[in-house]
């Protein structure tokens, strides 16, 4: 009987966890719209009202400041406009700067037009350039509106853990507005807006083991909120309209609640399960580059690149073998190009590189079952410089 094949790909999404399911289950029951004044649409309100606590309580933020959406996707076309709204007044934004790493969902911009989209580099090492962030902004002209900069916390791709709070600093100094992406941090590392001085954070509830199918805004305040991107009903406070995917939502908050517990230890044990793997790859392949392994990264991530291994024939190898990996984010349709990634890091992306990424549920059989394709694989690959 062949071997249970191993799932080592949770940045692209994560298992839909047990407690999770249950919630869908029960909210997929309930029969009232939330909207509605009725005992039917209070209990399904009830429960969107309390996954919208689990989720605020995941990063440090009030639940009144969480907007239900259907995917980060939609959050980042929400909270990335050039049009604010401070009450009745309306607030303009006159340019978005974006890391050059960041995922396409933010580097597309928005609802800013293209030639108001600043990129801003990144060092060698993976991490944004500040000064360059500084010289950016200090040539901002205020006139056209405030300046947005939007920056993800943990890169999807390396892990590697973004300076958010000297970021923020450089940022308010300018008196900008700052948009984080949080999609890979939550649930991986604690999280709280106010500390990382963020006026808005990105969510997504497959990420952490909820449904795939929502996400969530969060700001820091109600003050200044930008323009609705879906207008009608006035649900979520009139920030997006539509009746509410209940099931979802469910399945979200009670992720969130899984995730908030035990984050430290359980991280620790994924962390330990990474480096482990790290390690063993060396071993076998000594030329086995990692990328960002000097830096801070996120417990659960490797982003490696074997020479003269291309990352698709890689990733192509590893499925024949069980190993279900990526080569980079999951976000174009399963196409398997260059990664901007490495370009924007100054690395040589044309053969690509691979990312293993794990979670709680990962073992330490299924590590060594990776390490075990891995050197199989590194044992069969052409000489560097002859790429398969």
């Amino acid at each position: 009987m062949a071997a249970e094949r191993i799932y080592l790909d949770w940045n692209a999404t994560a298992p839909l966890m047990g407690a999770a399911r249950d919630a869908m289950l029960d909210a997929l029951a309930m029969p009232g719209n939330p909207s509605s004044v009725h005992a039917e649409g209070r209990a399904a309100r009830a429960v969107i009202e309390k996954a919208r606590r689990d989720v605020a309580h995941l990063v440090g933020a009030e639940s009144a400041h969480v907007t239900f959406t259907a995917s980060a996707t939609e959050a980042a076309n929400q909270v990335l406009s050039p049009v604010y709204r401070m009450g009745k007044s309306r607030v303009a934004l006159g340019r978005l700067y974006v890391s050059a790493i960041e995922h396409p969902a933010v580097r597309a911009g928005g609802r800013f037009a293209a030639d108001q989209v600043m990129e801003i580099p990144v060092t060698r090492s993976g991490v944004l350039d500040l000064d360059a962030l500084s010289a950016q902004l200090a040539a901002h002209d205020p006139a056209d509106g405030l300046p947005l900069v939007a920056v993800m916390l943990v890169n999807n791709e390396t892990g590697i853990i973004q300076p958010i709070r000297e970021i923020s600093a450089v940022v308010k100094k300018s008196g900008g507005l700052l948009v984080v992406d949080a999609v890979q941090a939550a649930g991986r590392i604690p999280l709280s807006i106010g500390e990382l001085g963020a006026d808005f954070l990105i969510l997504s509830a497959h990420k952490l083991g909820g449904p795939k199918g929502v996400g969530a805004l969060v700001s820091r305040g109600e003050t200044l909120m930008p323009e609705p991107l879906v207008r009608g009903g006035g649900q979520e406070k009139g920030h997006r309209a539509g009746t509410e995917n209940l099931a979802a939502i469910a399945g979200f908050g009670a992720a969130a609640r899984e995730m908030s517990a035990g984050l430290v230890d359980r991280n620790s044990q994924v962390s330990a399960l990474r480096d482990r793997a790290e390690q063993a790859m060396l071993s076998a392949a000594p030329d086995t580059v990692i990328y960002g392994r000097s830096e801070a990264r996120v417990g659960n991530t490797s982003f490696f690149h074997l020479p003269g291994l291309k990352a698709e024939t890689g990733q192509i190898a590893f499925d024949l073998e069980g190993v279900a990996l990526s080569a980079g984010a999951a976000c174009s349709s399963g196409k398997v190009g260059a990664s901007h990634v490495l370009t924007a890091m100054g690395e040589d992306a044309a053969t690509g590189a691979l990312r293993l990424s794990i979670g709680p549920a990962t073992t330490q059989s299924d590590i060594d079952r990776f390490v075990a394709a891995f050197a199989k694989i590194a044992a069969r690959r052409k000489p560097a410089g002859q790429a398969a």
